[in-house]
């Protein structure tokens, strides 16, 4: 049985994986900032799909959060095998030139201070060489790195360029020590995060300019990211993997 953490898995891709990895097995720590209902029903969804779920509050901007959220899942579980950095923010959109020195702190704080605490937390359990036995940790970015999100989300698609460095620097510093370290770039997947960003039919409008012809879906990206935990991906590391729809 794998043990595993996934930050922001109250909702979206978080909760998708955190059921799909329940369905092999896992124990899976589901982690929330706010919302302990999402995330206790997520637990509740995770053992009903055959998993042990644990719900764990935490602000991933917060040091100190996460160290708790990392000793409370290793705490509960007897160790981690994998992490999966998803949990992730979008403002409303916006040209850059309007947007407030505040948004951009709260986005940047979130979505970069936050993946780096919560992958560097994990870089000091996993790794043989520090009493780990291993295993794999997984970034949730998005292909808005590479397209830059213009007129709506610049930010955020900043944020995600950092979150895709992470993964191809840090793959190669934990490669020796038996942890594998991949970053998931989604393409318009139909969750919550566009209502919040203030258009809740984003997905839909922009799923029909897309190759595939369609928005994505959480499950799909949460097969990735299982896949990328588990030793079918043994012998890849250091690696983005877009699951886009040809965008």
């Amino acid at each position: 049985m794998k043990k595993i953490l996934i930050t922001g898995a109250s909702r979206g891709i978080g909760r998708a994986a955190a059921i799909l990895c329940a369905s092999r097995g896992w124990a899976v720590g589901v982690n929330y900032v706010g919302n302990e209902a999402a995330a206790l029903e997520t637990v509740a969804a995770v053992q009903e799909a055959g998993g042990r779920g644990l719900a764990i509050k935490g602000d991933v901007a917060c040091e100190r959060d996460v160290i708790a959220m990392f000793d409370r899942a290793a705490d509960a579980f007897g160790g981690l095998d994998g992490v999966v950095v998803n949990a992730g923010i979008v403002a409303p959109a916006s040209k850059l030139a309007d947007m407030a020195e505040a948004r951009l702190r709260h986005i940047f704080e979130v979505n970069i201070l936050g993946a780096y605490l919560c992958a560097r937390e994990a870089a000091r359990r996993l790794p043989l060489d520090r009493g780990g036995q291993g295993g794999s940790i997984v970034l949730i970015s998005s292909v808005a790195s590479r397209t830059g999100s213009p007129f709506e989300y610049v930010d955020y698609a900043g944020s995600k360029g950092a979150v895709d460095s992470l993964a191809l620097g840090l793959g190669k510093e934990l490669a020796g020590q038996g942890v594998r370290v991949n970053a998931v770039r989604p393409g318009v997947i139909e969750t919550d995060i566009h209502a919040s960003g203030g258009e809740p039919g984003r997905a839909q409008r922009i799923g029909l300019t897309v190759p595939i012809g369609r928005a994505g879906q959480p499950q799909e990206i949460a097969e990735a990211i299982v896949w990328l935990l588990s030793d079918a991906s043994s012998y890849m590391t250091g690696s983005l993997l877009d699951l886009a729809g040809g965008r």
